[in-house]
C-alpha cells in the first residue's frame, strides 16, 4: 500500500497517514498480522519527519488499529472494541450537522454511506 501526502492539503500531515492506514485496513489493502514499515522508513520513503509518523502510528495504535513492539515494529492489529462507538456517534453527528448546514439532505447522506460502505464490501 501506498501512503500519498498532499503537502498542500489543510489536513496535518500526521492524519493524512492515519487517515490513509484506516482506508488500507478497510479496504483490505492492510490485514491484521500485517507488518507497516518502520517509523524512519515510513518518513523517508514520503518524505516527512519521522516523528508525523510516529505520532500516526501512536495514534492508530491509541485507536486499536495497530501494535506497536519493539521488536516486531508496527503491527496491524485490529481491535473490534465496541466501546469507541460514542466517540464515532459524536464524530458522526458533527459531519451530519455539516452536511445539513451545506444544504445535503437526509436521503443524500444515506446514498452517501451506503456508497462508502459498498465500497468496503
Amino acid at each position: 500500500m501506498n501512503i500519498e501526502i498532499n503537502p498542500g492539503s489543510n489536513d496535518a500531515l500526521y492524519t493524512q497517514v492515519h487517515d490513509q492506514i484506516i482506508l488500507g485496513i478497510a479496504k483490505s489493502l492492510l490485514r491484521d498480522g500485517d507488518h507497516l514499515p518502520s517509523v524512519r522508513s515510513l518518513a523517508d520513503e514520503i518524505g516527512i519527519n519521522m516523528h508525523t509518523v510516529n505520532k500516526a502510528y501512536a495514534l492508530l495504535r491509541d485507536e486499536g488499529f495497530l501494535k506497536l513492539d519493539p521488536r516486531q515494529g508496527a503491527v496491524v492489529k485490529v481491535s473490534r472494541d465496541k466501546k469507541v462507538r460514542p466517540k464515532i456517534q459524536t464524530e458522526l453527528r458533527i459531519l451530519t450537522a455539516q452536511a445539513m448546514l451545506k444544504g445535503i439532505s437526509r436521503a443524500e447522506m444515506h446514498d452517501l454511506l451506503d456508497g462508502i460502505c459498498d465500497e468496503w464490501s
